[in-house]
């Protein structure tokens, strides 16, 4: 996927959350994210559109970034609903993302997961995800259903997870080492990962404890902590998923 297919895919994003917000209330409990209410999802989400936002345009050298906005703090209004401000952020995110993709690609700000050809593409990517992860978190508070994610775009995620955000230092521990493997049916998508006490990390093809066949959908909510494995869908060492389940925490 490209800088355009994120975008486009967090424009799609964001207002399903804010429409999912909207029908579980601003006092619903998040599931996947104990001792949130949905206001507080909103306050999460909305802050971090800004502080993506705020890199851009301090990267592009458009504003300069107070130590409070380095830090993320963009703190919410006082309202109950945050519906429209969480979507304001979400607005403003998007015009930057579309300004600079034209302006200025190759402008270098702050990112924070390797491998991202440029500090645009980085944060597109990582703002499409942020918000459809949150997305499937407003739809789980209203009771479900959990609306499905093109396999492209949950392919992607599931890298970015797994090669991303759990490629870091000291991520993803385990006490006992594990390995898993996940397979999509329906998207090229195919990982390995090795669990240890130092962390996490992808690795080639190989024997696992517990394989995932699945749509990618599913393996995109199932790595990232939001369901468990539909029947069928795993095979091999129950305890190797658990391990996963405590380790893998985002």
């Amino acid at each position: 996927m490209d800088i355009a297919d994120h975008i486009d895919a967090l424009a799609a994003q964001g207002p399903m959350l804010a429409d999912a917000a909207h029908r579980a209330g601003p006092g619903a409990p998040v599931p996947p994210c104990p001792g949130w209410t949905v206001r507080d999802l909103l306050a999460h989400t909305g802050a971090v559109h800004r502080w993506a936002r705020a890199q851009l345009r301090a990267g592009a050298g458009d504003e300069p970034l107070t130590p409070e906005r380095r830090r993320g703090e963009f703190p919410a209004p006082e309202d109950a609903d945050l519906t429209g401000w969480y979507l304001d952020g979400h607005g403003a995110l998007l015009d930057a993302l579309a300004h600079y993709a034209e302006h200025r690609p190759g402008l270098e700000a702050f990112t924070f997961l390797p491998g991202a050809p440029s500090a645009l593409a980085f944060w597109a990517r990582r703002q499409a995800h942020e918000t459809a992860v949150h997305r499937v978190d407003a739809e789980l508070a209203a009771g479900g259903p959990v609306t499905p994610l093109p396999p492209a775009f949950a392919a992607d995620g599931v890298d970015e997870l797994l090669n991303g955000f759990l490629s870091r230092p000291g991520r993803a521990r385990a006490p006992v080492p594990r390995s898993i493997a996940v397979q999509a049916t329906d998207a090229d998508c195919a990982h390995r990962v090795e669990l240890s006490p130092d962390g996490a990390r992808t690795a080639g093809a190989g024997p696992a404890d517990v394989r995932i066949t699945a749509p990618a959908h599913d393996l995109y909510l199932v790595l990232w902590n939001r369901a468990e494995p539909r029947p069928g869908q795993a095979d091999g060492d129950p305890d190797a998923l658990k391990a996963w389940r405590e380790a893998a925490r985002v």
